[in-house]
């Protein structure tokens, strides 16, 4: 769910510094309370990118996810058109997340970005029209709407995941997420009695608490020794990863992660519960909706 081609080995949402470079984790709520986290350990084939040399990609928003704008410089271009930067603030679908969008613009031309896949060290960037060749340098634009929108969605996963823990010690099996709209799966056999209500009121009152969000990079030994983490199934991620992007609601909820998220909770809006489904034995499914007040 929340990787890139290569051999792809099922780990965890976690920032490398072993197999990969910092820049490159696989995002996602996948915090999954309590249960297997939705990982990915990465080994690159330079054969299966027809790349000449080694090269990756600064992925600018796992540390500033309000960067709106960057330069960069283009130091790939695939088969398919497609162009890899030496640096982007775009999102690469993953972990549940989908890709921002924008626009690259260069020297005497420019395109709209309409997908971003980070399948390995290079975030690879889909435009419309022709692409810039390499060594052009360019300006990339996010669509911001789109992206906070994005970023708000995420982060109420992280706060619904966080709230039903605490409330009822009932771990999340899966989800994804659209602008403003979710979908969540949990353990549930069967739903508590005014769960969609109760549930609701709590998000609701985190979203007012306005919590602060910070991000840090744990080594993994920190993280190991973090009760929170473990209870996450951070222990799970290989030990060849070094190093664990972390995000925390303080006081709430904390998981390894390498998706975007708003500054604190107060910019999520207001949390509304669609419907409840049941998707058989042990399985609720949530599909969730926010609005700007």
């Amino acid at each position: 769910m929340f990787a890139v081609h290569l051999d792809v080995v099922e780990a965890g949402n976690v920032c490398s510094s072993g197999s990969m470079p910092r820049s490159n984790v696989a995002p996602g709520c996948n915090g999954l309370r309590r249960s297997s986290p939705d990982t990915t350990e990465y080994r690159y084939s330079a054969e299966s990118h027809n790349v000449a040399h080694m090269s990756e990609t600064d992925r600018l928003y796992l540390r500033d996810a309000e960067l709106r704008e960057f330069t960069a410089t283009v130091i790939e271009v695939n088969d398919e058109g497609q162009v890899g930067l030496d640096r982007t603030a775009f999102y690469p679908t993953g972990g549940g997340q989908p890709h921002d969008s924008g626009v690259l613009s260069w020297e005497g031309g420019e395109g709209a970005v309409t997908a971003a896949s980070g399948k390995g060290p290079v975030v690879f960037h889909t435009i419309d029209g022709d692409p810039p060749d390499v060594g052009t340098e360019v300006t990339g634009t996010l669509d911001w709407d789109r992206r906070h929108q994005l970023m708000r969605t995420h982060t109420v996963l992280h706060i619904l995941c966080g709230v039903i823990w605490n409330e009822w010690g009932t771990p999340v099996t899966g989800g994804n997420m659209e602008p403003l709209s979710a979908r969540m799966d949990f353990e549930f056999d069967p739903l508590p009695e005014g769960f969609a209500e109760r549930v609701t009121d709590l998000v609701n009152a985190e979203i007012a608490a306005d919590r602060p969000i910070e991000v840090s990079f744990l080594p993994r030994g920190v993280a190991l020794a973090d009760d929170d983490l473990i209870r996450t199934k951070v222990n799970l991620i290989p030990e060849s990863v070094t190093e664990i992007r972390v995000v925390d609601i303080v006081g709430l909820d904390k998981q390894a992660d390498g998706g975007t998220h708003v500054a604190s909770t107060g910019e999520v809006g207001r949390f509304e519960v669609v419907k409840t489904e049941s998707k058989g034995k042990g399985n609720k499914r949530l599909r969730i909706r926010l609005h700007d007040s």
